[in-house]
């Protein structure tokens, strides 16, 4: 019995013993969980910015005819739609007094001549009586005179004969280059002055798109330079458009007309047919930047004191977060441009930014190990 004391003792004294211990020794923190955040790869970016604008399709080389005299339409020779030579007769007026007026033309003309010859004769003879004396130098001068009004009543009557001539050959409306006949507006027997347009035709230049540029673009568009076109009622179908005309005075709502040349003419094209031309261009922050940028999405940005703004970089190497200030320029397609305080290639954090903090050990979503509970 008394051995059996002893023992229980000696194993209570123990147990103490490791109590006392344990109490005694330092506790050990647990290491730090890092928090897995959604991060992106910052990439290059340019501040081009582009503008896009509807327009029509015309044909680069167009014209209204019309006739140069007025007349009854004698008859019309080309149809809508028709193709036609440079030099061909679309139609013609009826001709009768236009021949009458050069025949009068021809006679005044040779009458005046006549009146020509006499008095070339009347002045070779009172000049000869003059010369020796003979006459009086009154009847020089009025020989003289005759004879200048002679010559004068000529050149009027060859320039009337010249101008019957204009008119009587403008009585044939004729097609200023090769084309197509894209309206006609007259008909046989119907009566037509001058410039009342008969025809419009259009040329085989190929065909253009002009657009109304607002006051906002126009600064930043040059001639010569190439754009991507596209047309609604031809899916799919991309053209380059070089821009041929500016205009230099607005017009409607501060627009400006601008024109530009297709590349290509596919067949499916028409005038007036709608267009849409993309005016990319390159554009300035509003810090007046301009140059090379790179983009990150709006989730990233955290806001701080004095308007700055703060993105959190990763640190590759010890895995942690670190705090730093950017320069944002242009929100475009729901990405802000940053001029500064980035580099491309460098990881951000992009969602939760408020619960981060400078120096944080995070983890990278999607990337290591999983880890299951």
């Amino acid at each position: 019995m008394h051995s059996i004391r002893n023992h229980l003792t000696v194993v209570a004294a123990a147990l103490l013993s490791l109590i006392l211990t344990g109490c005694g020794e330092e506790q050990v923190a647990a290491p730090e969980t890092p928090r897995p955040i959604a991060w992106t790869r910052v990439v290059a970016a340019e501040l081009d910015q582009v503008r896009r604008i509807s327009g029509t399709l015309q044909a680069a080389e167009n014209a209204q005819l019309s006739f140069e005299v007025s007349g009854k339409v004698k008859r019309v020779t080309v149809k809508l739609g028709d193709a036609v030579k440079k030099g061909q007769v679309l139609a013609e007026l009826d001709e009768s007094s236009y021949q009458l007026n050069r025949s009068a033309s021809q006679g005044d003309l040779q009458k005046a001549k006549a009146s020509l010859a006499d008095a070339e004769n009347e002045f070779k003879r009172q000049k000869t009586l003059y010369d020796k004396g003979w006459v009086a130098k009154a009847a020089y001068d009025t020989a003289l005179a005759g004879l200048e009004t002679a010559q004068s009543a000529v050149k009027v009557a060859r320039a009337r004969l010249d101008l019957s001539r204009k008119d009587l050959a403008d009585t044939a409306l004729r097609a200023p280059y090769d084309g197509k006949i894209t309206a006609r507006l007259i008909e046989p027997s119907q009566r037509i002055n001058a410039g009342v347009s008969c025809f419009e035709i259009e040329g085989k230049q190929g065909l253009e798109i002009a657009v109304m540029a607002p006051e906002t673009l126009v600064g930043y568009l040059r001639k010569d330079h190439p754009f991507d076109a596209t047309f609604p009622a031809m899916p799919g179908l991309s053209v380059k458009a070089t821009i041929t005309e500016i205009g230099s005075q607005a017009e409607q709502a501060n627009a400006f007309p601008v024109t530009l040349l297709l590349a290509e003419q596919p067949k499916a094209l028409r005038s007036g047919m709608s267009a849409e031309v993309d005016f990319t261009f390159e554009g300035r922050g509003r810090t007046g930047y301009q140059g090379a940028v790179v983009k990150v999405p709006p989730t990233a940005l955290m806001a701080g004191e004095q308007q700055k703004v703060y993105v959190f970089v990763y640190d590759e190497a010890g895995s942690t977060l670190h705090k730093r200030a950017v320069q944002t320029e242009n929100v475009i397609n729901n990405e802000v441009l940053i001029s500064s305080g980035l580099k491309p290639g460098e990881i951000i954090a992009t969602a939760g930014v408020v619960y981060l903090h400078h120096g944080q050990k995070v983890a990278l979503l999607g990337v290591g190990p999983k880890r299951f509970n």
